[in-house]
């Protein structure tokens, strides 16, 4: 795998010429007239950055920020850059809902510079599927962002320079080289939330050049959890009722979606079994509302529109929620079952209230005693930087429920754990270094068998040339 990567990673950088922007578009022109200052961390990537789409060497990085640490305007200044030096932008989000908020924002910030954004999503009308379309083609469109749907064969654009892809577990490789390839040898930015120890990115990212925001904007509020077990069932309701009454909104987040799903899983409350209980029962003043992975997109992006308007107060929910969407009025996150989700998750989920002016809480509600349980909990009382946790994540848990292999498109392979085996990785990185060095196409008769494996597990990738 590494070798596949490293080879990966030649390829891009050595035979083949991208773009080379203009260094008289400064990027200073857009950070100094936002609303707001830019952290540290947010300068040195966009440092990086432009250092990239300077260089005639095409980029190809990896931007892991915690959430709320403002990926998404690091993206934008980017993107500033690539149109005002005549070329166009590609931004895959993974949802609807998510490619709204980021038209939204992208419009927000960029249209004052006469820069036009548009959106591509399923479930427009094919009329204006098609003027979309056309005007990408012609050039009208500067910043195309969408979902799946940029994907398409149909959607060409006239100059793509940069293709930014936001929550990259979402796509996998091969989805990023098929947008990549709709224009010459664009620029790549890839964002992602959910904290990756950088020595795993590392390995995990081999063919990324890797930038890390690891400060969060001065206006982000602390989310204050706290762990508890059933007997406070009622104490978290009531506090809930208080928050609602004042005008704020919640989540109340689910493992599962209906009962008996998984036999081994009987106690666990369904998300419709709970709103059945909260609508009518516990909740019956306030407009509650539910939402699960099976339910149909348009009925989901309903929803969380309605939300987000404030029409909904309480909102029942399994993980779908869990990236990107912004509410800035909702305070109060509860989390059923907790001892069931990843460290990385719960934080990602505990990422969605905090988002505006209120003071707020992340309540964890877990069954069970167990030692691990316990420090878990603890761990997220305690912790809010999300690399440390995801350390810890790995250590408590081992690497096989941390990472799908399916969902970065790379090859299938078992590992034991990849928390306690880092140096042995390590080890291994440093030796497909060390033979791509001496040996960049693996012709040697010594790594015959090597080039044989990395071709059967990269085949998909048609820019791999060994």
């Amino acid at each position: 795998m590494q070798l596949g990567l490293l080879a990966l990673k030649n390829e891009n950088s050595e035979q083949v010429k991208g773009i080379k922007y203009d260094e008289n578009v400064q990027m200073s022109d857009v950070i100094n007239n936002l609303p707001f200052k830019l952290t540290k961390a947010q300068l040195r990537v966009l440092e990086d950055i432009n250092k990239d789409m300077e260089n005639e060497k095409p980029m190809n990085r990896l931007l892991q920020g915690d959430v709320g640490s403002g990926k998404t305007v690091v993206s934008m200044v980017a993107a500033y850059k690539a149109v005002k030096s005549g070329y166009q932008v590609a931004v895959l989000a993974p949802t609807m809902i998510l490619a709204k908020q980021h038209v939204q924002n992208y419009k927000r910030t960029l249209e004052q510079y006469g820069i036009v954004c548009e959106e591509l999503v399923g479930g427009m009308t094919a009329k204006r599927k098609r003027e979309v379309l056309e005007k990408v083609e012609n050039g009208e469109v500067d910043i195309l962002i969408g979902t799946h749907a940029l994907l398409e064969e149909n959607v060409v654009f006239k100059k793509l320079g940069l293709v930014v892809t936001d929550e990259q577990h979402r796509f996998g490789v091969k989805q990023r080289a098929k947008i990549v390839a709709k224009g010459d040898n664009p620029d790549v930015l890839v964002m992602t939330a959910t904290p990756i120890p950088r020595t795993l990115a590392l390995i995990l990212y081999g063919d990324l050049d890797i930038s890390i925001i690891d400060e969060l904007p001065p206006n982000r509020k602390k989310v204050e959890t706290y762990a508890v077990s059933k007997r406070y069932e009622e104490r978290v309701n009531n506090f809930i009722k208080e928050q609602v009454s004042n005008g704020r909104q919640a989540y109340i987040v689910c493992p599962l979606v209906e009962e008996g799903e998984d036999e081994s899983t009987a106690n666990l409350k369904a998300v419709t079994e709970i709103y059945e209980k909260y609508k009518n029962e516990v909740f019956k003043d306030f407009t509650v509302e539910y939402l699960h992975g099976k339910m149909k997109s348009k009925d989901k992006d309903e929803i969380m529109t309605r939300f987000k308007n404030g029409e909904i107060q309480i909102l029942i929910s399994t993980t779908v929620i869990e990236v990107g969407v912004d509410v800035p009025n909702a305070s109060v996150m509860v989390i059923e079952n907790a001892e069931r989700f990843g460290l990385a998750q719960l934080h990602q989920l505990r990422g969605r209230v905090g988002r505006g002016e209120y003071a707020s809480y992340c309540i964890l509600k877990y069954n069970g005693g167990s030692d691990i349980t316990r420090q878990r909990m603890e761990t997220m009382t305690k912790a809010d930087n999300g690399f440390v946790i995801a350390e810890k994540d790995l250590e408590l848990r081992g690497s096989g429920e941390f990472f799908g292999t399916k969902q970065h498109g790379l090859p299938e392979f078992k590992i034991a754990n990849l928390f306690q085996d880092m140096n042995e990785l390590k080890e291994v990185q440093s030796l497909a270094i060390e033979i791509i060095q001496k040996d960049p196409k693996l012709e040697k008769g010594e790594n015959k068998a090597l080039k044989l494996l990395v071709r059967e597990n990269f085949t998909s990738k048609s820019e791999l040339s060994i």
